[in-house]
């Protein structure tokens, strides 16, 4: 299993970019610079649909946890390209405490969840109930990218919205949820704004993130402005 870390890890460096490791740094406070390799996103997908094909594949997703970054997003490329949803449920229960930030959480959307909607809905349920950041974080985005279309029901909204986080990175993907909520059911939504069902920051947020949509009309944005929660200010000037 070594070798084959080290390898891929010679692979990865071979395609790094230090200007767009900086970049990355900078946008990700909760990772450590030096397990940053900076490796472009098409870059490291196109190395993964070759990878996927090897035998050595199997023995990376068995390897937890990760050195890198890049490691770690190659490992949500794999994830994400399985055809099996029971492998890739199983592959996520295995990965997600390992993830240390958003950026990694948030490139996976398996494309097998689409055919099973019903038993990822459960799923979801059971991500939304860790105590891990991460995962917690991930069962909201797929609660959002798959629920609020055609399979979106009203009380799917009541889950996101019963989570009780200090963790600003579930926050953000409560109000994240809730703004692409108003965009596309915003009858169903909006009551959750008008009754504050929200935590304030996250209620907030959720309305920036709703006005700042082309998605949203304007008289709708005017509404929603007019529902914002005036916060104390923070003392100290921080």
């Amino acid at each position: 299993m070594k070798d084959s870390q080290t390898e891929v890890q010679s692979q990865l460096f071979k395609m790094q970019d230090l200007k767009y490791r900086d970049f990355q740094a900078k946008l990700m406070p909760t990772v450590k610079k030096e397990t940053i390799i900076g490796v472009r996103t098409p870059q490291l997908r196109k190395f993964a649909a070759a990878f996927s094909k090897q035998p050595e594949a199997e023995v990376f997703l068995k390897t937890l946890p990760h050195k890198y970054y890049e490691e770690n997003n190659l490992h949500g490329f794999l994830i994400e390209r399985m055809k099996n949803y029971e492998s890739c449920i199983r592959a996520l229960d295995s990965f997600l405490p390992y993830v240390d930030n958003w950026a990694t959480c948030d490139l996976m959307t398996p494309k097998v969840f689409q055919k099973h909607l019903t038993e990822l809905l459960c799923q979801i349920k059971k991500w939304l109930q860790s105590d891990q950041t991460y995962t917690i974080r991930f069962g909201i985005e797929m609660l959002m990218c798959f629920y609020l279309d055609d399979e979106f029901r009203p009380e799917y909204l009541e889950l996101p919205a019963k989570i009780k986080s200090q963790e600003y990175y579930v926050n953000m993907m409560i109000a994240w949820y809730f703004a692409t909520a108003l965009a596309k059911q915003y009858k169903a939504t909006l009551p959750y704004l008008e009754q504050y069902k929200l935590e304030p920051w996250t209620h907030n947020k959720a309305i920036q993130k709703a006005v700042e949509s082309y998605r949203i009309t304007d008289e709708q944005k005017a509404y929603l402005r007019t529902l914002k929660i005036k916060l104390p200010k923070k003392s100290g000037g921080s």
